[in-house]
């Protein structure tokens, strides 16, 4: 059996100001975001034994990532598809502004695409593909994934086979995903 270890990053300029980010590849964390990130590294190195972290390719992300490597003496693998969902048209905007949409529905958030944006569902078949292939590839290790809050929403819900109770992980908030020869078990926050 193996553990994959999801971590959001730590907290961005973006996410300190509840702004969708209108450049969100180079976001970098703040003072609050390397501090958290340098605790959920002592947490994992209690908790696992992790011979591998992969991270999203943006900044806050792999930032988050290259202070546990740090912490735990590990090697880094960038992973593309684990960017943070494209908000599209509401970049720049606060994280309620989605609500105001005439389309959106909040009995299915997981549905709502913005306009040149994904929804939670187009996220969701970008990253699950990642997930198994990590799970496959890595049966008898743990696994550190550093990506986002939409990224591990998603997973979640990959994982589950449901949307429903879907977590939401805060910065440097982590859940657990076991998988072994019966497939995944259910994701467990810690």
């Amino acid at each position: 059996m193996n553990r994959l270890i999801l971590v959001r990053h730590g907290e961005s300029s973006g996410n300190r100001d509840r702004i969708f980010a209108t450049s969100p590849h180079d976001l970098p964390l703040t003072e609050l975001g390397y501090r958290q990130a340098t605790e959920v590294a002592k947490r994992i190195g209690e908790l696992f034994r992790p011979k591998l972290i992969v991270t999203s390719v943006y900044l806050r992300a792999s930032e988050t990532a290259r202070v546990i490597a740090g912490a735990l003496g590990l090697p880094i693998e960038v992973e593309p598809q684990l960017k943070e969902r494209e908000i599209g048209s509401h970049r720049g905007r606060s994280y309620d502004s989605f609500l105001t949409e005439s389309d959106y529905d909040p009995q299915q958030p997981w549905a709502w695409k913005p306009h040149g944006g994904e929804s939670f569902v187009e996220v969701r078949a970008r990253v699950a593909p990642v997930l198994d292939r990590l799970a496959a590839a890595h049966p008898d290790r743990d696994v550190v994934v550093v990506s986002h809050g939409g990224v591990m929403t998603a997973l979640w819900a990959h994982v589950a086979g449901s949307w429903d109770n879907a977590h939401s992980a805060p910065n440097c908030g982590m859940v657990l995903i076991e998988h072994g020869p019966e497939g995944y078990a259910k994701p467990q926050v810690l």
